[in-house]
């Protein structure tokens, strides 16, 4: 199977910005030579997407840039996970190959199939999750190189009530979850959060979702590379599943505008 490029957004930040605002789940788009490979006809598709995809996140982010004193950089996902998943360990450290949700899905969010189970997930892997992992090492090594230090804000949503794909779904649900890594997250980091979240309702720690995503070239091994996901539970800001953006969205982009400002200095 052929690919084209894989269709990835690096929006340019200020020059002097540590700062890149990492949006993997936005986006709906599925190119037609990889659709040919899910079983899920064109209805079931809309649904798992509606499912899937962390709406409005892409928006979110561009609302905030244009709020931030100092614009952070923006590495967007233009392709649906259901092409690939880029924040899932390509090999067997990914815990959600248990669910059939490694890098390439096999099962949907309702743990029904969708891409035959004896798939081969290398040409996908090839074609979109390695292109996209070099991008955003590249990424990341030029804010370590412009500035001497890169800082990650992972942003996610996540649906209000529990999926059956989920692996730990009994834990919290608040309005804002944060996830972190001990080696990627420092103290300052998780506090600047919490911070400019404070207006937006509850924050957690790691529940539902928790870690956060580095390159792997760095992961581990870079202490200069801090990072943060953000999880925004979905009633705070959208009709869910998959509707239209509400009132939240505005508050949450200048929450997530003043975490930038506060980490890019």
């Amino acid at each position: 199977m052929s690919h084209p490029a894989p269709s990835v957004e690096l929006l340019p930040g200020a020059d002097d910005s540590p700062v890149i605002v990492h949006v993997p789940h936005s986006a709906r788009e599925i190119p037609s030579a990889v659709r040919d490979g899910i079983l899920l006809d064109d209805e079931a598709l809309e649904r798992e997407l509606d499912h899937i995809t962390d709406a409005h996140t892409a928006e979110l982010a561009a609302e905030a840039a244009r709020l931030c004193h100092v614009t952070p950089w923006r590495f967007v996902n233009r392709l649906s996970r259901l092409v690939v998943d880029p924040e899932r360990f390509p090999d067997e450290r990914e815990e959600m190959l248990a669910v059939g949700m490694g890098a390439v899905y096999t099962r949907t969010t309702h743990r029904a199939p969708l891409r035959p189970e004896d798939n081969d997930p290398e040409p996908l892997i090839e074609g979109y999750f390695r292109p996209y992992a070099r991008a955003m090492r590249d990424a990341v090594a030029d804010r370590l190189a412009v500035t001497g230090r890169a800082v990650v804000i992972d942003l996610h949503s996540y649906p209000t009530d529990p999926l059956p794909y989920e692996l730990h779904d009994d834990g919290l649900r608040p309005p804002i979850c944060l996830g972190t890594d001990a080696f990627h997250t420092p103290p300052e980091l998780q506090a600047a959060a919490r911070k400019a979240f404070a207006e937006c309702g509850e924050t957690g720690l790691d529940s539902p979702f928790s870690g956060t995503y580095v390159p792997l070239e760095f992961y581990r091994s870079e202490p200069r590379v801090s990072a943060l996901m953000v999880e925004i539970r979905r009633d705070t800001y959208m009709t869910e599943p998959g509707g239209p953006a509400g009132c939240g969205l505005p508050r949450l982009a200048a929450a997530l505008a003043a975490l930038v400002d506060a980490v890019s200095h």
